[in-house]
């Protein structure tokens, strides 16, 4: 999967998403690096970007708010921003 490093705390990514499949979850990696997604929300109204988003926000520990669809919110390849609050170490 290929991440590119936005800025400290950042990261985007390119991800396929699968709407209206039977359960939410990640695929693997496609050949050209892409993320590939499942979910069960079906592509209507906004519900698989929802969906994506919360799956996302799970999967990375970040709050929902914290998770964007930067490019392709009526396509299945999208890209993602991701943002984490970074903290030192004690």
């Amino acid at each position: 999967m290929r991440v590119r490093l936005v800025s400290q705390g950042e990261v985007s990514f390119t991800v396929r998403v699968h709407p209206g499949a039977k359960h939410t979850g990640a695929k693997g990696v496609m050949a050209d690096g892409i993320l590939k997604i499942d979910l069960a929300a079906a592509p209507e109204d906004g519900q698989a970007n929802a969906a994506l988003i919360q799956f996302l926000a799970k999967e990375f520990g970040v709050a929902k708010s914290h998770v964007e669809i930067l490019k392709g919110q009526t396509s299945r390849t999208k890209a993602v921003r991701i943002r984490a609050r970074i903290t030192a170490a004690p």
